[in-house]
């Protein structure tokens, strides 16, 4: 039977890999094209499929990930295939591929994302000392079904020409009535925004986070909007003066415009510390190339991809034995939010629930 199952899995790798000819314009079956369709997700790696090689659907764009797998794929010699597409329509395309599904690991963004996955049974737990060395237990799913890899803070951003840094402190403050049209959010729709929240009802409790996001829908100088790199454009056109971002996000637009009067305050250093989230992955339940894939997921728990995060990708890196790249050293040193992100994950539900009731959108 595994042997049918393997046999079916080779076809699909084979059938993902015919995917390449699609986007170079070859002509494809119905069927085909309606797998392919499927989630919308793209080819993102030139690397063909094998029996043997890995594939992994990522949420994570090709620029932040293709760098690290071709390192892997040069020291090891296993190939990689690679997909990237929507955090919601990989979940769904695994979940429909049951059984046959080609993929052997799944990156994401965030602990929302990847407990969501691992509550609709994606992935398989991870036996790994070499995990559990490298990786502190908070940024790890306490069933060992994913792992975090990368860390990013979401903190505040602000105006260094209309605001003093001693004007800031937590994010419970961006609710004063002194911050009244001048504060910028991003959507409630990004599960970053839901992990912030997640994270303040597990500290504070419902009652006073709702009351916190109330503040913030009273201050908000625009209509929230869809990207932090949007919020930061704001706050430089004197739209806003503060905001919430993740620090990988400011990282870019600090290498697109150095000059820029932007800078970051580390919140909540007197109480919980910031709020700090993941990147990270997990072994595909269905996937038989389990050994391998958790290899991979070791292997970017150490030397050179840790390194990769912080210069490539503006990320703090997951393993504390290694230091940040000088750009993010530039920042400061903060104390981080030490809750277990699969707390995190657990309350995604409550804190969307909360937003609306506030009125966030």
């Amino acid at each position: 039977m595994k042997h049918l199952v393997n046999l079916f899995n080779t076809t699909r790798k084979w059938s993902l890999a015919l995917g390449l000819s699609a986007v170079s314009g070859l002509s494809l079956s119905p069927g085909l094209v309606g797998f392919m369709a499927l989630g919308s997700i793209g080819l993102s790696s030139q690397v063909m499929a094998q029996d043997e090689a890995l594939v992994i659907y990522s949420s994570r764009k090709e620029p932040l990930i293709k760098p690290f797998l071709d390192a892997f794929s040069k020291e090891t010699g296993i190939k990689i295939t690679l997909y990237t597409g929507k955090d919601g329509a990989l979940i769904e395309r695994i979940k429909s591929e049951g059984a046959s599904t080609p993929a052997d690991i799944l990156m994401m963004a965030d602990a929302g994302n990847l407990g969501y996955a691992a509550s609709q049974g994606l992935f398989s737990p991870m036996q790994s000392p070499i995990l559990e060395k490298n990786i502190p237990a908070h940024l790890r799913d306490p069933q060992n079904l994913w792992t975090g890899l990368s860390i990013r803070a979401r903190t505040l951003v602000y105006s260094t020409e209309r605001v003093k840094p001693s004007e800031l402190s937590t994010y419970e403050e961006l609710a004063d009535p002194k911050w009244q049209g001048r504060l910028c959010l991003r959507s409630a729709n990004t599960v970053y925004n839901k992990s912030l929240i997640a994270s303040q009802i597990a500290h504070n409790g419902e009652a006073k986070t709702e009351q916190m996001v109330n503040g913030w829908v009273k201050n908000l100088a625009a209509k929230p909007f869809a990207k932090d790199a949007e919020v930061m454009s704001a706050i430089l056109a004197n739209r806003c003066d503060v905001g919430i971002v993740n620090t990988y996000y400011f990282g870019q637009e600090m290498a697109k415009q150095p000059e820029a009067k932007i800078a970051l305050f580390w919140a909540n250093q007197d109480s919980t510390g910031t709020h700090i989230n993941v990147s990270g992955a997990g072994v595909i339940k269905h996937s038989d190339q389990k050994a391998n894939a958790q290899k991979l997921i070791e292997w970017l728990s150490r030397d050179p991809a840790q390194t990769l995060y912080s210069e490539a990708n503006f990320e703090y890196p997951a393993n504390p034995n290694f230091a940040v790249s000088p750009q993010i050293a530039a920042w400061g040193e903060f104390k981080a939010d030490t809750l277990n992100l699969g707390k995190v994950a657990q309350l995604q539900e409550n804190a969307v629930r909360l937003m609306q009731k506030a009125g966030l959108q």
